[in-house]
């Protein structure tokens, strides 16, 4: 730059030649005062510019850097939220375990390894247990929720012990769990896993200072030999249900008709929610008879379901299934009222009739159960003393609480009240005297073995002789023949029941029935 300089000057000079005589009209004009000022100010300018520019520039720094450090803490805070929301997600909050969606995934993925594996001719199966606490709920209505939720997770981690490293343990609602067993050989196998939660949970639970004992019921199904992929966890379902049923406390290997039961419940369950409204249903009644008089002192009121394309169902097949899938409360109400109904058209025609229900666990645990009897017989104007409600001693035993609830509500309506299929559950004197039922019934169980068992029959006339020590009236029920009906009076039973008097009929063929009788005086209560 320099000898750039140098050369431009000295060539400029060099090239600058001026004739002699000539005249510079601006001496004097020239100066550097204008320049400078131009200069100064053109500088002045640019650097308050560059100042100007550092200034906002460094803000914008402190602004980014700011920012960043809020982009990395949102960043981070958002991680953790995803992580917590995939957390609630996939696991149960209360006890820990993966839940049903994650537990599903793992079975899709269990599958797909296990075809893999037999692909390269290895046979590898793999097993769903479904497992579900017997006698939970009892414990959760008595000691409250505290003692449930204590329950649920110490059932989880005496499942999650029981887990090999490939196994996932799962809680899909309830006292309900899911257990996948992976690279197991046969049935033998998970026997001995079912057989191994048995024991684990058939220990006692320490809950507020005492040892409480439960038990619980498993299905077993076994891929591939049972059951479809996309099916295993339905046909484990109603594996359990079949262990269950068989008194629980066991486990039960799946098989094919269990899924064919499973598919018609599934077809029955959506069929039942219709039931209702399209007038499906229909009450049949089952005459009781006075073991004094012999005349007809009453009847029982069952319901029967008309299906459009299977016919009449039995209760047997969808009670159950209404349970199960929350529909019994609708169902009671309507039998309460269309039997208030009932009485109601038969005083109509001057015959006072007394017809029983039979109650569900669930109604009993609903709060407005009560209002909703006195509202039926308010309705149809019928003395609640015709309307007799019968539970059976199981259920009443298993949910004392409520039961005592609501049969005191009941019994200040003025409702007759009854204990069905008394001496089939595990109830004590002092529970029973509790209870202000005015009624109990010999299970069928007991009378069909009258005739031949020595032991029936002192089961039999102990029941009759506490009821009346106790001041209750004494119904059996299931009686068949002469034989059995002739014993049953000579043990002063009050009344009986049974297909030997009349089977179950509807309202006109009952009036039929007994018009061919010697009938009940008209106007008289029928009890």
């Amino acid at each position: 730059m320099g000898l750039a300089v140098c050369g431009m000057h000295y060539t400029g000079m060099a090239a600058a030649a001026f004739p002699a005589g000539s005249v510079c009209l601006s001496a004097d004009e020239l100066r550097g005062f204008g320049l400078t000022t131009v200069v100064g100010i053109a500088t002045s300018l640019l650097l308050l510019g560059t100042l100007f520019t550092s200034t906002v520039e460094a803000r914008l720094q402190v602004v980014a850097q700011r920012l960043a450090r809020s982009l990395t803490e949102t960043n981070a805070e958002l991680t953790r939220a995803n992580n917590e929301l995939q957390q609630r997600a996939f696991t149960d909050a209360l006890t820990g375990l993966p839940n049903r969606v994650l537990f599903e995934d793992r079975l899709r993925h269990a599958l797909l390894r296990m075809r893999r594996a037999n692909q390269l001719k290895v046979e590898e199966r793999i097993a769903v247990l479904f497992i579900d606490l017997d006698g939970f709920k009892p414990i959760n209505d008595t000691f409250g929720h505290t003692a449930g939720d204590h329950i649920l997770r110490s059932a989880a981690d005496r499942l999650a012990r029981l887990a090999g490293p490939s196994d996932t343990v799962a809680r899909i609602g309830g006292d309900e769990f899911l257990m996948l067993l992976e690279g197991v050989r046969d049935q033998a196998d998970c026997a001995l896993a079912a057989n191994q939660m048995l024991r684990a949970l058939g220990e006692p639970f320490s809950i507020m200072g005492k040892q409480l004992q439960i038990a619980c019921s498993i299905g077993i199904v076994l891929h591939p030999d049972q059951g479809e992929p996309d099916k295993l966890v339905s046909n484990a379902d109603a594996a359990m249900y079949a262990a269950k049923r068989a008194g629980g406390g066991n486990y039960a290997m799946f098989e094919s008709s269990m899924g064919v039961n499973a598919a018609t419940q599934l077809e029955l369950q959506s069929d039942l929610r219709q039931a209702l409204e399209l007038g499906q249903f229909e009450l049949h009644y089952q005459p009781k008879i006075d073991g004094h008089s012999k005349q007809m002192s009453g009847v029982e009121a069952l319901v029967r379901w008309n299906h459009p394309q299977r016919g009449p169902i039995a209760p047997m097949d969808f009670i159950g299934l209404a349970e199960r899938f929350g529909l019994i409360v609708r169902l009671g109400e309507w039998i309460i009222d269309e039997a208030c109904r009932q009485i109601a058209a038969w005083r109509a025609e001057g015959v006072t009739m007394s017809v029983a229900v039979n109650l569900s666990v669930m109604q009993l645990r609903e709060a407005d159960f009560v209002d909703r009897v006195e509202q039926a017989l308010l309705r149809h104007d019928v003395p609640a003393s015709l309307l007799l409600c019968e539970i059976t001693e199981s259920l009443a035993m298993e949910d004392f609480k409520s039961t005592q609830r609501t049969f005191d509500g009941l019994a200040r309506a003025g409702v007759f009240l009854s204990i069905d299929d008394f001496g089939t559950g595990y109830s004590s004197l002092s529970h029973l005297r509790q209870l202000p039922a005015r009624q109990v019934k010999i299970d069928r169980s007991f009378v069909k073995d009258l005739e031949s068992q020595e032991d029936a029959r002192a089961v039999v006339d102990a029941v009759i002789r506490l009821a009346h020590a106790l001041g209750l009236g004494v119904v059996a029920e299931g009686v068949e023949t002469q034989a059995q009906g002739d014993i049953l009076l000579r043990m002063e039973c009050d009344e009986l029941q049974g297909f030997y008097y009349a089977r179950p009929m509807s309202a006109s063929a009952l009036m039929d029935w007994l018009n061919t009788r010697q009938q009940p005086s008209r106007g008289s209560e029928a009890r």
